[in-house]
Order: C-alpha cells, then sequence, then structure tokens
C-alpha cells in the first residue's frame, strides 16, 4: 500500500542556540603598558520559531526532519568586538497547527495565521566580555561572562484544518461522493464503509465568485470519542470548522437516532462542538420517492435546517449549497472568528499523549548536547543576575 501524503502529527526535538561566551581578552599594544580590557560580548543564540504559511496543508515535509536545531552564537573577540547572533531557525507549518510539550503535554502555541511567528524556543543572551566589569580598584578584570544554555523541548505538532464546512457521518454516508460533486477535490469513492482514510478540503464555488472550503473526514462510528475506528485522530479537525454539516443516508433505520449518535460523539470529544452552528442533509435520496420524503420530514431534528440531497442525480445540491452559505454567513459564525484569542485550548493528558506517541518514538532518535571542545583559559563571571558595575 502506497504512504499516505497526508500528515497531521509529527514529533520533533527542538534546540535554541546557545549564546556565545564573553571575551576576556585584554589590550595589548606597543607603548600601552595598562591598555585595559578590551573584551567584546558573545553574541545571541539563535531562536526556533514556527511560521503558519498558507501554502502547506499537511505536515509531510516535516515528517522526517527529526532534529531541529537552531545556530550558537558566535564568541566576542578583542577590541571589543561582539560576537555574530547565531542565525534563527525557522519552522514552516500550515495554518491550523498547535504546538504541545511532549513531556508533559502542555498547550504551546497556536498557528492561525499566514505569516504569523511564534518563538518556540529563545536563543541564549551572549555573555559580557571583561570590559563592562572594568572599576577604579579592579583596572583588568581577567573573567568574562559565558554565554547562556540553549534551551530545548520535544514538540508535538498537531495539525487542525481549518474549513468554513465539516462534513460529519458515519462511513458509506456519502460524504466523499458530496464532495467530488460540489468541488474540483478526488476522493477515492468506494462502496465499502471507510473508503476515506484521510481528511480531503475542497473549494466550493458560490455566486458571483464566491466561494468556501469544505473538509471531509473518515467516518466516524460510535465509540470514536473513545477511540474506536479512526475518532480520535480525526476527530480534531472538526474543531476548526466554522459548520457541521451531518450526513445520514435516507435508507438509515432511524435518521434521527443516527444524527443523536454522531452528535454525541462529538460532545464526548469536545463538549464546545455543541456551540457550532449545524445542518442536517439526508443523502441518498435518488432511491426515495416524494410521498417517502414528506413522511421522512416530521422525525427529523426541527432545531436545524434540513435537505435532502442526492449528490448521484444533483437533486437538493443548489438548496444545499444555499442554506451553507446562508448558515455560514450569520453574524458569529465567520470563520475570522476561529482566531487565536477565540479558540480555548487544553493540555493534553499525559498518558492519553504518551498512548499515541508509542509508535513514534520506536523509531526516533535523541540527540545530546556536546560542549564546545576548546577549553577556556580564563575566568568566568558566571551570575547573570549581577548586573556590571558602571
Amino acid at each position: 500500500m502506497a504512504e499516505s501524503n497526508f500528515v497531521d502529527y509529527v514529533k520533533i526535538y527542538c534546540r535554541s542556540g546557545k549564546g556565545g561566551r564573553g571575551s576576556a581578552h585584554l589590550r595589548r599594544e606597543k607603548y600601552m603598558p595598562n591598555g585595559g580590557p578590551d573584551g567584546g560580548d558573545g553574541g545571541r543564540g539563535g531562536h526556533v520559531i514556527l511560521r503558519g504559511n498558507r501554502n502547506y496543508w499537511t505536515l509531510l515535509h516535516l515528517k522526517y526532519e527529526r532534529h531541529v536545531f537552531a545556530e550558537n552564537g558566535g564568541n566576542g573577540s578583542k577590541s571589543r568586538s561582539f560576537g555574530k547572533d547565531g542565525a534563527d531557525k525557522v519552522i514552516e507549518v500550515p495554518c491550523g497547527t498547535v504546538a504541545y510539550n511532549a513531556e508533559t503535554g502542555e498547550y504551546v502555541c497556536d498557528i492561525t495565521e499566514h505569516g504569523q511567528e511564534v518563538i518556540l524556543l529563545k536563543g541564549g543572551r551572549g555573555g559580557l566580555g571583561n570590559w563592562h566589569f572594568r572599576t577604579a580598584t579592579r583596572q583588568a578584570p581577567r573573567f568574562a561572562q559565558p554565554g547562556e544554555p540553549m534551551q530545548e523541548m520535544m514538540v508535538i505538532l498537531e495539525l487542525k484544518l481549518l474549513a468554513d464546512v465539516g462534513l460529519v457521518g458515519f462511513p458509506n454516508a456519502g460524504k466523499s461522493t458530496l464532495l467530488s460533486r460540489v468541488s474540483a477535490a478526488r476522493p477515492k469513492i468506494a462502496d465499502y464503509p471507510f473508503t476515506t482514510l484521510e481528511p480531503n478540503l475542497g473549494i466550493v464555488s458560490y455566486h458571483d465568485g464566491k466561494s468556501f472550503v469544505m473538509a471531509d473526514i473518515p467516518g466516524i462510528i460510535e465509540g470514536a470519542s473513545e477511540g474506536k475506528g479512526l475518532g480520535l485522530r480525526f476527530l480534531r479537525h472538526i474543531e476548526r470548522n466554522s459548520l457541521l454539516l451531518f450526513m445520514v443516508p435516507g435508507d438509515a433505520d432511524d435518521i434521527r437516532h443516527e444524527y443523536d449518535v454522531l452528535l454525541n460523539e462529538l460532545a464526548k470529544f469536545n463538549p464546545e462542538m455543541l456551540d457550532k452552528q449545524r445542518v442536517l442533509a439526508v443523502t441518498k435520496c435518488d432511491m426515495l420517492d416524494e410521498e417517502l420524503m414528506e413522511m421522512l420530514k416530521p422525525t427529523l431534528p426541527d432545531n436545524l435546517p434540513c435537505v435532502f440531497i442526492s449528490s448521484v442525480t444533483g437533486m437538493g445540491i443548489q438548496e444545499l449549497k444555499d442554506i451553507l452559505w446562508t448558515e455560514l454567513n450569520k453574524e458569529g459564525n465567520q470563520l475570522e472568528g476561529l482566531r487565536q484569542s477565540s479558540i480555548v485550548h487544553r493540555s493534553k493528558d499525559i498518558h492519553l499523549l504518551q498512548e499515541e506517541l508509542k509508535d513514534m518514538d520506536e523509531d526516533f532518535s535523541y540527540v545530546e548536547d556536546v560542549d564546545d571542545e576548546d577549553d577556556f583559559e580564563y575566568e568566568y563571571e558566571e551570575d547573570w543576575d549581577d548586573e556590571p558595575e558602571k
């Protein structure tokens, strides 16, 4: 089987740069017996930065980049020459990426916009040169500060797709067929359950050049919130959708019951999903006659818009698009409202996180920090809290 190109979960060991050490050099020139200190400061270590990039929609480019290191700061030198700042390491991620500390499960940051930058790990400050420590009674200090150490973290990057409409339904409910009908997306379609094994995105065209984004995720089964089927892995993609389109086949034994089961699974996974706008589409209605559809209408939920559709014949598709566009443009239901300030993030349970990472750890290698080989020939002032005397 070919390896999937959709990756929404990666684990990376990140390390910022160490600060460069300050120089303890003493000025030595002809005819200047008391040249005094002239050691320069060390450079700042490079930061590790996450940056949102709309050109990515998956974390595939990071799947095999297991270690990310920023550059160390350069050491100070004579003539009060400052060390070079270490180069920052920028990790480009798709919008909708959330970062967690892999060891504690703690939420770190969320990248929601193109060009948004968040410093994941700060580089160490450069050490001060001995020039800063000269005083009237200590005119030739033979010590300087070392650079601050680097920061390191095992990071989990988790992608939650940003879409206007999310398709929710049991396997074989017709989600992929609808997506292929209303957009240029071509997901795999077959007559067996779990045909869709990874999320698919499609842009749905509307009137006057308007459009919205629709996301199809693998089918949900009862117990998905507890890890059954493919539920836990992909349910998080629905969290970022403005509107949820529930899809239940017209030949289901009890349409209302299937809708309630789906809604219950979402509520168990994240109770805040109940606050989202919802639309119900009864699919595969080319198999139903008008009389049967009229009989089904009283049994459908009465607190949300319902529409009968057939993705094969095109029945009800335009009506569905009209309803979706109307609901999306209601006040307070715009995708613009899904910015970082309005999203509540929870840290992950460490035990669940360890289960998720079990497969990843088998082929993951850790890198130990190696100190610089060159030895220091002079003392260092190691207390960063003390300010140098003027």
